[in-house]
């Protein structure tokens, strides 16, 4: 197997900052709500506190580079922007529907996938051209 890890590096350090923008400055306020987080009932605590933030940026590193290495395995090195690309919206339309499926059966409100959704298809484009590229 022959892996670009430099290209594994950028990669997964995009989604990273790619996440922290879709979810703080794009769709923050309404997927906080469809979360539940921060909403209060009668003299109850918040329905869904906020995670512990160094907990929660570490794992998602962890997992970024996990999905970053998946993705170049599965391109291989030099394949091309177009290509890596091309391949990272596939497996980003997989994410989605892979979603789609536990959301029907969970009862999740259609706007939290298409939020969710729409950040998969965007971070694993945007892996597979870094990828791909490198």
């Amino acid at each position: 197997m022959d892996i670009n890890y430099l290209a594994v590096a950028f990669a997964a350090l995009a989604a990273f900052f790619l996440g922290f923008i879709w979810y703080t400055f794009i769709f923050a306020k309404p997927w906080q709500a469809l979360i539940g987080m921060g909403s209060k009932g009668k003299g109850k605590a918040s329905t869904q506190q906020t995670p512990d933030l160094g907990r929660l940026l570490i794992m998602s590193l962890i997992l970024e580079i996990i999905m970053a290495f998946a993705l170049a395995a599965f391109l291989g090195r030099g394949a091309g922007a177009v290509p890596g690309l091309t391949y990272g919206l596939v497996v980003g339309v997989w994410v989605a529907a892979a979603f789609g499926v536990n959301y029907m059966y969970e009862g999740k409100p259609l706007k939290l996938w298409l939020i969710n959704a729409g950040y998969n298809l965007v971070v694993f484009a945007v892996m597979g051209l870094i990828i791909g590229a490198m």
